[in-house]
């Protein structure tokens, strides 16, 4: 008597979820029926008793009698009823609602994925600069450094080494140009013509050297011309320190004479024209790294860098 229990019949999830959506179409189908021969019985009944009752003969709207623009608008809501059963819940039924979740599930992870990127790049960037700051604090203890002159080449490039298109800068950071202005002020500042005309006037507070192969090219009073990057140097001999601002071919021409170079690298890449060198590694350490954000006034992130030229390069 014990071996004699029933058996309940088991329904797996899936076969349980058609017979409830089965159900579901029954009920649906059922209140449109309804809902129809309500239609048909209630546009009869308006419309005996407007035609042979006379009730509100008065009442003409559009000039039709009232019991048209009734039955009408209740025709609109049996529409209404009917797409909702045979074509609504077709194409936007459980199916198409779960179509849409996964939808945005993946949306989701695939922005979640690249704000991790995003988070990882600036980590690489932070750890980076904090490797080097720590590097050099322990090194600068341990090391006198000499350099062969007073040179440095200050300049801002992508991630491809690009630094401007048409005589252009293709970038505004704020911060950048403020260090510029720090680094330079009270300095001489040597260039080419074309990054030389590419200014309004002679920046203020340092001393302009052009190098140009024109020959009696016209310059502001105080600006001094030049016909080579060694001519350059020899004008900046007795100055406590200069720079090279540019362009591209000037850099070139500078760097073997250059002990420091002051980098932005800009955290993208452009479309340009003009290109600084690659810095070679086995030549220049690297001695400092500072990260920053973009924000507001940055639409990119950068990092300031200090390349030095290795001393048993000196």
């Amino acid at each position: 008597m014990f071996g004699n229990k029933k058996i309940k019949p088991q329904i797996d999830q899936e076969q349980l979820e058609l017979i409830q959506n089965a159900q579901h179409r029954v009920r649906q189908k059922k209140r449109l029926y309804f809902h129809f021969v309500l239609f048909v019985l209630g546009a009869l009944a308006m419309i005996v008793a407007n035609l042979a009752l006379g009730v509100r003969e008065d009442i003409t709207p559009f000039e039709k009698p009232w019991f048209v623009s009734a039955i009408l608008i209740w025709l609109c809501l049996l529409l209404y009823h009917v797409l909702n059963v045979f074509v609504f819940n077709t194409f936007m039924g459980k199916a198409w609602e779960k179509a849409q979740l996964d939808k945005l599930i993946i949306d989701q992870k695939v922005r979640i994925e690249k704000l991790k990127n995003q988070l990882e790049k600036e980590d690489i960037h932070i750890a980076r600069s904090k490797l080097f700051n720590e590097q050099t604090a322990i090194k600068a203890s341990n090391q006198i450094t000499t350099q062969k002159n007073t040179l440095t080449i200050i300049v801002a490039a992508g991630e491809n080494n690009e630094i401007g298109k048409d005589n252009k800068l293709i970038w505004h950071l704020s911060d950048d140009l403020k260090r510029f202005k720090k680094l330079t002020s009270g300095h001489h500042i040597i260039m080419g013509r074309k990054t030389f005309e590419s200014f309004p006037k002679p920046l203020p507070n340092r001393t302009h050297i052009v190098i140009s192969r024109q020959e009696n090219y016209s310059a502001p009073e105080g600006v001094i011309v030049v016909n080579s990057i060694e001519e350059a140097i020899k004008k900046t001999q007795n100055a406590s320190q200069a720079y090279v601002i540019g362009g591209g071919e000037i850099y070139k021409q500078a760097l073997p004479f250059t002990s420091k170079i002051e980098l932005t690298r800009v955290h993208h890449t452009f479309d340009a024209d003009t290109f600084f060198p690659e810095i070679d590694l086995k030549l220049w350490k690297e001695t400092r790294n500072e990260f920053h954000k973009k924000d507001k006034d940055h639409a990119y992130e950068f990092s300031f860098l200090t390349y030095e030229l290795l001393l048993e390069q000196s």
